[in-house]
Protein backbone atom coordinates (compact mmCIF):
# COMPACT_ATOMS: atom_id res chain seq x y z
CA UNK A 1 0.00 0.00 0.00
CA UNK A 2 1.50 3.10 -1.31
CA UNK A 3 1.82 6.18 1.61
CA UNK A 4 -0.89 8.47 -0.48
CA UNK A 5 -3.36 5.70 0.15
CA UNK A 6 -2.29 4.48 3.94
CA UNK A 7 -2.44 8.14 5.02
CA UNK A 8 -6.19 8.59 2.54
CA UNK A 9 -6.60 5.52 5.20
CA UNK A 10 -5.93 7.24 8.25
CA UNK A 11 -7.64 10.40 8.07
CA UNK A 12 -10.87 7.92 6.86
CA UNK A 13 -10.38 6.82 10.24
CA UNK A 14 -9.79 10.00 11.91
CA UNK A 15 -13.00 11.85 10.67
CA UNK A 16 -15.18 8.81 11.55
CA UNK A 17 -13.45 9.14 15.36
CA UNK A 18 -14.48 12.44 15.14
CA UNK A 19 -17.69 11.90 13.77
CA UNK A 20 -18.75 9.57 16.49
CA UNK A 21 -16.62 11.63 19.16
CA UNK A 22 -19.71 14.57 17.80
CA UNK A 23 -22.47 12.60 18.13
CA UNK A 24 -22.04 11.89 21.63
CA UNK A 25 -21.19 14.95 22.75
CA UNK A 26 -24.78 16.28 21.72
CA UNK A 27 -25.84 14.10 23.83
CA UNK A 28 -24.84 15.84 26.81
CA UNK A 29 -27.07 19.16 26.94
CA UNK A 30 -24.95 20.70 29.93
CA UNK A 31 -21.86 19.86 27.34
CA UNK A 32 -23.69 21.34 24.97
CA UNK A 33 -24.67 24.92 26.63
CA UNK A 34 -21.20 25.24 28.36
CA UNK A 35 -19.43 24.64 24.47
CA UNK A 36 -22.04 27.68 23.14
CA UNK A 37 -20.87 29.68 25.92
CA UNK A 38 -17.32 29.29 25.74
CA UNK A 39 -17.55 30.05 21.72
CA UNK A 40 -19.53 33.12 22.36
CA UNK A 41 -17.13 34.32 25.40
CA UNK A 42 -13.94 33.57 23.29
CA UNK A 43 -15.67 35.60 20.31
CA UNK A 44 -16.28 38.75 22.09
CA UNK A 45 -13.13 38.54 23.28
CA UNK A 46 -10.74 38.45 19.74
CA UNK A 47 -13.64 41.09 18.45
CA UNK A 48 -13.32 43.33 21.29
CA UNK A 49 -10.42 45.35 19.59
CA UNK A 50 -12.41 45.71 16.63
CA UNK A 51 -14.82 47.60 18.57
CA UNK A 52 -13.36 49.14 21.55
CA UNK A 53 -9.73 49.60 22.62
CA UNK A 54 -7.62 49.53 26.19
CA UNK A 55 -8.48 53.42 26.44
CA UNK A 56 -11.77 52.19 27.59
CA UNK A 57 -9.88 51.40 30.48
CA UNK A 58 -7.91 54.47 31.22
CA UNK A 59 -9.01 56.75 34.25
CA UNK A 60 -9.48 59.58 32.05
CA UNK A 61 -11.63 57.79 29.52
CA UNK A 62 -15.35 58.14 32.18
CA UNK A 63 -17.31 60.31 30.99
CA UNK A 64 -20.39 58.84 33.30
CA UNK A 65 -21.44 60.29 37.00
CA UNK A 66 -19.18 58.24 39.34
CA UNK A 67 -21.19 54.85 40.26
CA UNK A 68 -23.66 55.36 38.46
CA UNK A 69 -26.60 52.22 38.58
CA UNK A 70 -27.69 50.48 34.84
CA UNK A 71 -28.99 52.21 32.70
CA UNK A 72 -29.59 52.62 28.79
CA UNK A 73 -26.26 54.87 28.53
CA UNK A 74 -24.21 52.23 30.55
CA UNK A 75 -26.05 48.99 31.02
CA UNK A 76 -24.07 47.49 33.78
CA UNK A 77 -23.56 50.83 35.42
CA UNK A 78 -20.61 52.98 35.54
CA UNK A 79 -17.09 52.87 38.68
CA UNK A 80 -15.93 55.24 40.92
CA UNK A 81 -14.19 56.82 37.71
CA UNK A 82 -17.38 56.87 35.46
CA UNK A 83 -16.04 54.37 33.44
CA UNK A 84 -18.62 51.88 31.32
CA UNK A 85 -18.64 48.35 33.75
CA UNK A 86 -20.14 46.96 30.25
CA UNK A 87 -16.60 48.12 28.05
CA UNK A 88 -14.47 46.92 30.97
CA UNK A 89 -16.17 43.86 31.51
CA UNK A 90 -15.23 43.29 27.19
CA UNK A 91 -11.99 44.45 27.70
CA UNK A 92 -10.99 42.57 30.90
CA UNK A 93 -12.41 39.49 28.96
CA UNK A 94 -8.97 39.78 27.19
CA UNK A 95 -6.53 39.14 29.84
CA UNK A 96 -9.33 36.80 32.16
CA UNK A 97 -9.30 34.42 29.08
CA UNK A 98 -6.00 34.66 28.01
CA UNK A 99 -4.11 33.82 31.35
CA UNK A 100 -6.60 30.94 32.00
CA UNK A 101 -6.09 29.30 28.37
CA UNK A 102 -1.71 30.07 28.95
CA UNK A 103 -1.42 28.91 32.37
CA UNK A 104 -3.38 26.32 31.82
CA UNK A 105 -1.69 24.73 28.77
CA UNK A 106 1.43 25.81 30.50
CA UNK A 107 0.32 23.01 33.64
CA UNK A 108 -0.60 20.05 31.33
CA UNK A 109 2.34 20.25 29.39
CA UNK A 110 4.25 20.25 32.78
CA UNK A 111 2.00 17.64 34.30
CA UNK A 112 1.43 14.99 31.04
CA UNK A 113 5.70 15.30 30.30
CA UNK A 114 6.15 14.35 34.29
CA UNK A 115 3.42 12.23 34.32
CA UNK A 116 4.52 10.14 31.23
CA UNK A 117 8.30 10.01 32.37
CA UNK A 118 7.19 8.87 35.95
CA UNK A 119 5.23 6.24 34.43
CA UNK A 120 7.33 5.03 32.05
CA UNK A 121 10.54 5.20 33.47
CA UNK A 122 10.48 3.10 36.94
CA UNK A 123 13.82 3.33 38.44
CA UNK A 124 15.09 6.09 40.64
CA UNK A 125 13.92 8.30 37.73
CA UNK A 126 10.39 7.66 37.89
CA UNK A 127 10.82 7.92 41.96
CA UNK A 128 12.76 11.22 41.94
CA UNK A 129 9.81 12.72 39.83
CA UNK A 130 7.19 11.29 42.11
CA UNK A 131 8.54 12.91 45.08
CA UNK A 132 8.88 15.93 43.08
CA UNK A 133 5.01 15.62 42.13
CA UNK A 134 4.39 14.86 45.86
CA UNK A 135 6.50 18.14 47.07
CA UNK A 136 4.29 20.38 45.19
CA UNK A 137 1.07 18.37 45.78
CA UNK A 138 1.55 19.51 49.43
CA UNK A 139 2.98 23.07 48.56
CA UNK A 140 -0.40 25.44 49.10
CA UNK A 141 -0.50 26.35 45.42
CA UNK A 142 -2.47 29.88 45.38
CA UNK A 143 0.13 31.15 48.61
CA UNK A 144 3.39 29.52 46.55
CA UNK A 145 1.77 31.40 42.66
CA UNK A 146 1.77 35.00 45.02
CA UNK A 147 5.33 34.70 45.98
CA UNK A 148 6.48 33.57 42.78
CA UNK A 149 4.58 36.21 40.94
CA UNK A 150 6.18 38.72 43.68
CA UNK A 151 9.48 37.44 43.07
CA UNK A 152 8.92 37.19 39.37
CA UNK A 153 7.38 41.10 39.02
CA UNK A 154 3.68 41.39 37.79
CA UNK A 155 2.92 41.04 34.17
CA UNK A 156 1.03 38.55 32.28
CA UNK A 157 3.95 36.23 31.64
CA UNK A 158 4.53 35.96 35.21
CA UNK A 159 1.16 35.16 36.29
CA UNK A 160 0.74 32.76 33.66
CA UNK A 161 4.08 31.18 34.88
CA UNK A 162 3.42 31.76 38.16
CA UNK A 163 0.13 29.80 37.98
CA UNK A 164 1.28 27.32 35.45
CA UNK A 165 4.09 25.69 37.33
CA UNK A 166 2.46 25.48 40.92
CA UNK A 167 -1.30 23.72 39.66
CA UNK A 168 0.59 20.58 37.17
CA UNK A 169 1.18 18.13 40.15
CA UNK A 170 -2.53 16.89 40.23
CA UNK A 171 -1.81 16.45 36.11
CA UNK A 172 1.16 14.71 36.64
CA UNK A 173 -0.28 12.04 38.61
CA UNK A 174 -3.62 11.62 37.33
CA UNK A 175 -1.42 11.15 33.75
CA UNK A 176 1.39 8.94 35.33
CA UNK A 177 -1.92 6.32 36.51
CA UNK A 178 -2.94 6.57 32.99
CA UNK A 179 0.16 5.43 31.68
CA UNK A 180 1.14 2.59 34.34
CA UNK A 181 -2.39 1.31 33.30
CA UNK A 182 -1.35 1.57 29.31
CA UNK A 183 2.01 -0.14 29.60
CA UNK A 184 0.65 -2.86 31.41
CA UNK A 185 -0.60 -3.63 28.18
CA UNK A 186 0.24 -6.83 25.76
CA UNK A 187 1.11 -4.75 23.00
CA UNK A 188 4.13 -2.45 24.62
CA UNK A 189 5.90 -5.88 25.94
CA UNK A 190 5.57 -6.61 21.54
CA UNK A 191 6.52 -3.38 20.83
CA UNK A 192 9.51 -3.64 23.06
CA UNK A 193 10.67 -7.12 22.08
CA UNK A 194 10.72 -5.67 18.29
CA UNK A 195 13.07 -3.07 19.10
CA UNK A 196 11.01 0.03 20.05
CA UNK A 197 12.66 2.38 22.10
CA UNK A 198 11.94 4.85 25.15
CA UNK A 199 10.60 7.73 22.38
CA UNK A 200 8.42 5.52 20.37
CA UNK A 201 6.54 3.61 23.01
CA UNK A 202 6.12 7.03 24.72
CA UNK A 203 4.78 9.21 21.70
CA UNK A 204 3.06 6.51 19.59
CA UNK A 205 1.73 4.01 22.13
CA UNK A 206 1.55 6.05 25.64
CA UNK A 207 0.78 9.87 24.65
CA UNK A 208 -2.07 8.69 22.06
CA UNK A 209 -4.34 7.13 24.50
CA UNK A 210 -3.19 9.83 27.42
CA UNK A 211 -4.73 12.51 25.18
CA UNK A 212 -8.18 12.09 25.96
CA UNK A 213 -7.68 12.50 29.29
CA UNK A 214 -5.79 15.14 28.86
CA UNK A 215 -8.16 17.00 26.76
CA UNK A 216 -10.62 16.46 29.56
CA UNK A 217 -8.23 17.81 31.92
CA UNK A 218 -7.58 20.61 30.09
CA UNK A 219 -11.18 22.26 30.13
CA UNK A 220 -11.16 22.14 33.84
CA UNK A 221 -7.55 23.36 34.00
CA UNK A 222 -8.42 26.32 32.42
CA UNK A 223 -11.66 26.94 34.65
CA UNK A 224 -8.99 26.66 37.84
CA UNK A 225 -6.32 28.75 36.00
CA UNK A 226 -9.35 31.47 35.87
CA UNK A 227 -10.53 30.98 39.70
CA UNK A 228 -6.34 31.29 40.71
CA UNK A 229 -6.06 34.44 38.19
CA UNK A 230 -9.10 36.08 39.80
CA UNK A 231 -7.50 35.12 43.15
CA UNK A 232 -4.44 36.48 42.53
CA UNK A 233 -5.58 40.02 41.56
CA UNK A 234 -8.08 40.40 44.30
CA UNK A 235 -5.36 39.57 46.60
CA UNK A 236 -3.01 42.15 44.84
CA UNK A 237 -1.00 40.23 42.34
CA UNK A 238 -2.03 41.21 39.11
CA UNK A 239 -0.66 41.89 35.33
CA UNK A 240 -1.46 45.21 35.46
CA UNK A 241 -4.29 45.16 32.84
CA UNK A 242 -7.82 45.55 33.47
CA UNK A 243 -9.16 41.76 34.28
CA UNK A 244 -12.18 40.41 36.05
CA UNK A 245 -10.03 39.59 39.32
CA UNK A 246 -8.65 43.59 39.03
CA UNK A 247 -12.16 44.72 38.72
CA UNK A 248 -13.35 42.84 41.63
CA UNK A 249 -10.52 44.19 43.84
CA UNK A 250 -11.39 47.65 42.57
CA UNK A 251 -15.03 47.54 43.63
CA UNK A 252 -12.93 46.60 46.64
CA UNK A 253 -11.00 49.40 47.35
CA UNK A 254 -13.09 52.12 46.21
CA UNK A 255 -15.85 50.73 49.00
CA UNK A 256 -18.68 49.46 46.03
CA UNK A 257 -20.83 47.78 48.74
CA UNK A 258 -20.76 50.66 51.01
CA UNK A 259 -21.74 52.98 48.08
CA UNK A 260 -24.40 50.83 47.06
CA UNK A 261 -23.10 49.59 43.61
CA UNK A 262 -23.67 46.20 43.54
CA UNK A 263 -23.48 46.15 39.42
CA UNK A 264 -19.55 46.69 40.40
CA UNK A 265 -19.66 43.55 42.09
CA UNK A 266 -22.14 41.56 40.77
CA UNK A 267 -21.15 41.67 36.95
CA UNK A 268 -17.39 40.70 36.76
CA UNK A 269 -18.20 38.10 39.29
CA UNK A 270 -20.96 36.56 37.22
CA UNK A 271 -19.23 36.54 34.23
CA UNK A 272 -16.41 34.41 36.21
CA UNK A 273 -18.74 32.35 37.27
CA UNK A 274 -19.92 31.67 34.06
CA UNK A 275 -17.33 31.22 31.95
CA UNK A 276 -16.12 28.68 34.93
CA UNK A 277 -19.11 26.83 35.23
CA UNK A 278 -19.09 26.42 30.81
CA UNK A 279 -15.59 25.19 31.08
CA UNK A 280 -17.02 22.71 33.85
CA UNK A 281 -19.70 21.50 31.96
CA UNK A 282 -17.70 20.98 28.44
CA UNK A 283 -14.93 18.99 30.82
CA UNK A 284 -17.33 16.24 32.46
CA UNK A 285 -19.20 15.73 29.54
CA UNK A 286 -15.90 15.33 27.43
CA UNK A 287 -14.89 13.03 30.34
CA UNK A 288 -17.93 10.62 29.86
CA UNK A 289 -17.79 11.05 26.31
CA UNK A 290 -13.58 9.78 26.37
CA UNK A 291 -14.51 7.90 29.13
CA UNK A 292 -14.82 4.01 28.75
CA UNK A 293 -16.22 3.28 31.83
CA UNK A 294 -18.32 6.24 32.38
CA UNK A 295 -19.76 5.94 28.53
CA UNK A 296 -21.01 2.29 29.67
CA UNK A 297 -22.13 3.24 33.11
CA UNK A 298 -24.50 6.01 31.26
Amino acid sequence: MSAVATGSVAWSRRRLAFGRFWRDFRQHRGGMVGLLALVVAVVLALVAPLFIDQSVTSVVSGTGAKFAPPSLAAPFGTDESGRSILLMVWWGSRTSLLIGFLAALLSIVIGMVVGIAAGHFRGWLGATLMRITDWFLVLPSLITAMVLAAILGGSTFTIIVAIGVTTWATTARLIRAQTLAVEARPYIERSKALGGGHWHITTRHVLPNVAPLLLASTTLEVASAIVTESTLAFLGVSANKTSWGTMLRASYDYGAATQGAWWYIIIPGLCILAVVMAFTLCGRALEAVLNPRLRKAG
